[in-house]
């Protein structure tokens, strides 16, 4: 996809209503520090559309970019940060909850975990959490230019592992660095685009 337009277009905190947008949706969930920001910026091109911060779990908020005015990225908070209470945690929950629960639009989850390392209970979780609200996530393994290439296949497989996803799940290696792995993920929305245009 060509990005002609991109814009951070609606904010939902706890309380918000969400918007009831009439473009499809894709979703990106994952823990606090995996790189969603960046990953986001990359598909877009562009250096800081989503906010990135050296302190994790900060996005506390669903963000919905518009991008071309065809689709949304949407940006789930991070989930898996020990600083923040457990009550605000439960209300985020809750909020994602809702959204993957009420969204008429949302065409994909995507997963993203750090490929340098073996999937956490919190990754394992919201995968199983992703599928039990129906949908098939699809993995991206963040952070690939932080590994040496010798090591790639044996860290997918690491992920995989760890992750134990449904049989054919799409495991997408990714760097914000090199931009590797942009066009697999523009590839598997464009299609899902395309299913929605027939």
């Amino acid at each position: 996809m060509i990005i002609k337009q991109a814009e951070l277009e609606t904010v939902c905190g706890i309380t918000s209503r969400f918007p009831d947008n009439t473009r499809p949706e894709v979703a990106f969930s994952g823990k606090s520090n995996v790189g969603k920001s960046s990953l986001i910026n990359g598909l877009l091109n562009r250096k800081s559309l989503a906010r990135t911060s050296s302190q994790p779990g900060k996005t506390q908020t669903i963000n919905f970019y518009k991008v071309n005015e065809e689709l949304y990225l949407v940006d789930l908070p991070g989930y898996g940060y020990a600083k923040v209470a457990q009550e605000i945690k439960a209300k985020w929950g809750k909020m994602i909850e809702k959204y993957l629960h009420g969204s008429r639009q949302l065409k994909a989850v995507f997963l993203l975990v750090d490929i340098r390392h073996e999937p956490s209970d919190n990754d394992r979780e919201m995968y199983n959490w992703i599928v039990h609200q129906g949908y098939e996530p699809i993995i991206i393994a963040t952070k690939l230019d932080k590994i040496k290439r010798s090591q790639v296949q044996k860290q997918l497989k690491i992920v995989r592992e760890g992750l134990n996803p449904v049989p054919g799940t799409r495991v997408i290696p990714f760097s914000a660095e090199t931009k590797q792995g942009r066009e697999e993920i523009w590839e598997i929305i464009d299609g899902l685009l395309e299913e929605e245009s027939v």
